[in-house]
């Protein structure tokens, strides 16, 4: 019987992928009604979760699933525990903020239905990818996460640079995905546990299993790759040709933070090593300060949001690999307060074009005068993610820099401390530039037009600002129902976060003030800032960006390339191919594994026997002189007919009188189609070319031969002879067990051989029937000649 909370776990799961069902129709029935509809179904899931936070703080541990594909022992499974659980309130509720967000954002599009359908495949695809207990589960989600983020960052695939962002974030994703395959198929191979529940169980099992460095450069290639980690970061901010709710959506609970819960999830397992302390450090803090800096440089505001997402999903990655209790406390922290204020500032951005009409911060001032409600929006959005108090991001920003400085001693602990004070330094500039640069000042002559839109626009960003500001005032709930649910998978279960909304003097207040003021004098100086960084990328010239598109086409061309090597559309290159691979095949087998005949010894033969070995003989002399295709073909007929009586003469009627068809069948229809095609009577190749097709011919008849004497000489195995024996009359009712074996045992082989037979025949058939005519012949001529001239 099925627990209660698994009915639970299932509606939760299942309610995107019901919204994505009726998504078109209620769009299409209800009109404007529509996205207060859908938004019921991740609204419900919210509950349902939610529902469940008392048996979380409990540190209970649900699991619900069942057997997916036994005899590989994958299951469908989920697990419920404290991380997942955040992830999903997250996922769930962000989600519904943003369906009556795009309802607002896309009221006047033809395609809202779509548009629905799809963002609600990509919600339900990163619900279960958090809530997967299974790896090959997880690995599933994990995949169609990639696959619908392609259909929404390619939504408006009419302009190009939507459809080369969908490609690129697909391909970079997509190849980390299968990293992670290869590194969770290792898991399974040497630990033989399965599931993440078992993994968590056993944390020692990857570390015994002497494979832990290449699981974890499998698993860190699918989280880097996910979470945007440089040099993987240039899908993202091309990933903002999607529309706005998209990249809010994205941005804040979804894709991006996939790689940042993989490493929380695997943490026990893999954490903790100098490996890891090194690793992952180093990356994320190239992605912070990088992320940080090209975040600055830009003018579009949705493109500075892009790269403060970098900047911040470099800073999670480096708190993971520090590992402390007091580090992966600021990762849960500043997940936390990233997710509400990225969502609620891209529903700004998008409030901002709407209303304006554009998104480049060099001809936006003054909105506040129109915009009110956005402007007030974008100032909670701004101050959550700067990290001021008493908003939730302030908790964050003082976990931070208290984690770093203590994060060892010497030089390490500088290193990332100094990428957490450059990096948040740079971010605050830019978040302040999004927040304060649209709204203040005078307004142009070209906003005066400039209003806020719908409802549904500005809802969800003045909320989110409002949830930030109140989870910060009541850090206590806030922790109680989600800080420290979220902790335990990844740290001491005894360990609870404690920080509350407070000045506590000490190195993380006085690296805060730096922060602010230092971040307040480059928001002064940005515009010099912007165009020193643009100087200097304009000097470097290249970039991940423009690598990607050099790798993307050596690829083209190197496959353009392979394909004329392996398929040159020349039959009797395909046919050399495949006889010097079976060769290749036969004498490697026979020599690598000493299988070569040791001798047999001829036989006595009668008299007849020898003449049907003289009837082989003369057939093949026949071939080798034969002065045409066709009488050499024919003549191969020949050898089949010498094979059957051999049939007859060892006792096998059926046999001989089955080959004496297909020799019968097989002349008459190559005759039939040589009467069509205009062969060479004779093959007057040179010598050059003949000699090494001879050779060919005569290793691969060999190679035949010995493989046949090497197999005569191995004892008879007769339990397969004897299994026919025994049931084909008593199974399949027949006598001759020649028949019973092609009809009933090989049924479906037999048939599917027999259908591969016709095809061929048809095709070769349609292929004959195609007559050059002489115009074309003619036109043909006349192309070659003149591409003769002009290579001349």
């Amino acid at each position: 019987m099925i627990a209660w909370y698994e009915q639970l776990f299932y509606l939760a799961v299942a309610f995107p992928f019901i919204g994505a069902l009726v998504a078109s129709p209620v769009v299409r029935l209800t009109g404007r009604l529509a996205p207060y509809i859908l938004a019921l179904f991740p609204a419900a899931g919210f509950l349902l979760v939610f529902a469940l936070s008392e048996q979380i703080q409990g540190r209970q541990i649900m699991v619900a699933g069942f057997d997916w594909i036994p005899s590989f022992g994958v299951r469908f499974s989920f697990r419920l525990d404290g991380l997942s659980y955040a992830f999903a309130l997250l996922v769930l509720g962000i989600g519904a903020l943003i369906v009556l967000y795009s309802g607002g954002y896309l009221s006047k599009s033809a395609k809202q239905g779509r548009f629905f359908a799809f963002i609600f495949m990509f919600m339900g695809s990163m619900l279960g990818l958090v809530l997967s207990d299974d790896l090959i589960t997880l690995f599933i989600f994990w995949e169609l996460t990639s696959i619908t983020s392609f259909l929404l960052i390619g939504f408006e695939h009419e302009r190009e640079t939507a459809r080369r962002g969908a490609l690129q974030a697909l391909v970079i994703t997509g190849g980390g995905g299968l990293a992670l395959f290869a590194g969770l198929i290792l898991i399974r191979e040497v630990t033989g546990i399965s599931s993440m529940s078992g993994l968590i169980d056993d944390p020692e099992a990857i570390m015994r299993s002497g494979a832990y460095v290449p699981i974890l450069i499998l698993v860190l290639a699918g989280a880097f790759t996910k979470s945007a980690q440089m040099p993987f970061h240039v899908w993202l901010p091309n990933a903002m040709e999607a529309p706005t709710p998209v990249s809010a959506y994205l941005h804040s609970a979804t894709m991006v933070k996939a790689g940042i819960y993989l490493l929380m999830r695997m943490f026990p397992m893999l954490g903790g090593t100098p490996l890891w302390e090194i690793v992952l450090p180093l990356f994320g803090g190239v992605t912070l300060v990088v992320g940080a800096l090209l975040s600055i440089r830009q003018s579009d505001v949705k493109l500075m949001l892009a790269y403060t997402t970098v900047a911040s999903l470099g800073l999670l990655v480096m708190l993971i690999g520090i590992g402390s209790e007091l580090a992966l406390e600021a990762a849960v922290l500043y997940f936390i307060a990233h997710s509400l204020a990225k969502a609620c500032l891209f529903m700004v951005a998008g409030s901002i074009d709407h209303g304006a009409g554009t998104r480049d911060i060099r001809a936006l001032a003054g909105l506040w005068r129109t915009m009110p409600v956005t402007f007030a929006a974008a100032l909670l959005g701004a101050a959550a993610m700067g990290g001021l108090p008493p908003l939730f991001g302030f908790l964050a920003k003082e976990e931070v820099y208290a984690a770093v400085a203590e994060a060892g001693p010497g030089l390490y602990a500088y290193l990332v401390t100094a990428a957490a004070l450059v990096g948040n330094t740079v971010m605050f500039a830019t978040i302040l530039v999004v927040a304060l640069k649209p709204f203040v000042g005078s307004l142009p002559s070209g906003l005066r037009k400039a209003h806020e839109t719908s409802f549904l626009v500005w809802f969800g960003p003045l909320l989110l600002g409002v949830i930030g500001l109140l989870a910060g005032i009541f850090s206590e709930v806030t922790h109680q129902f989600i800080s420290n649910p979220m902790a335990p998978p990844s740290i001491d279960e005894a360990v609870a976060i404690t920080i509350s909304v407070g000045f506590h003097l000490g190195p993380a207040l006085y690296l805060s003030i730096v922060t602010i003021v230092a971040g307040a004098l480059l928001y002064w100086k940005s515009q010099a800032v912007r165009a020193r960084i643009a100087g200097i990328l304009s000097a470097i010239g290249w970039g991940p960006d423009r690598g990607f598109d050099q790798l993307m086409r050596g690829l083209i061309a190197g496959s353009f390339r392979l394909t004329n090597v392996l398929q040159p559309g020349r039959l009797d290159y395909y046919m050399r191919v495949t006889f010097l691979v079976v060769v290749v095949a036969l004498w490697s087998a026979m020599v690598f594994s000493g299988a070569l005949p040791s001798g047999v010894p001829f036989p006595s033969l009668y008299f007849y026997e020898w003449m049907v070995l003289g009837l082989i003989v003369l057939g093949l002399l026949v071939v080798a002189n034969a002065k045409s295709r066709l009488a050499a073909v024919v003549s191969l007929g020949i050898q089949g007919v010498a094979v059957a009586l051999l049939f007859m003469l060892l006792g096998a009627p059926d046999l001989s009188f089955t080959q004496f068809m297909v020799e019968i069948l097989s002349v008459a229809i190559l005759a039939l189609v040589m009467t069509r095609l205009r062969l060479m009577p004779a093959d007057r190749r040179p010598w050059r070319e003949v000699i090494p097709e001879m050779a060919l011919a005569v290793m691969g008849g060999l190679g035949f031969a010995l493989f046949l004497m090497s197999v005569t000489q191995m004892p008879f195995d007769s339990s397969v002879s004897e299994f026919f024996t025994r049931y084909s009359y008593t199974v399949a009712h027949g006598r001759n067990i020649v028949n019973v074996i092609l009809v009933d045992f090989r049924a479906v082989d037999t048939m599917g051989e027999i259908a591969v037979v016709l095809t061929t025949g048809a095709a070769i058939l349609a292929l004959v029937r195609i007559r050059v005519s002489k115009k074309d012949r003619q036109g043909t001529r006349k192309k070659k000649r003149m591409a003769q001239a002009e290579s001349l």
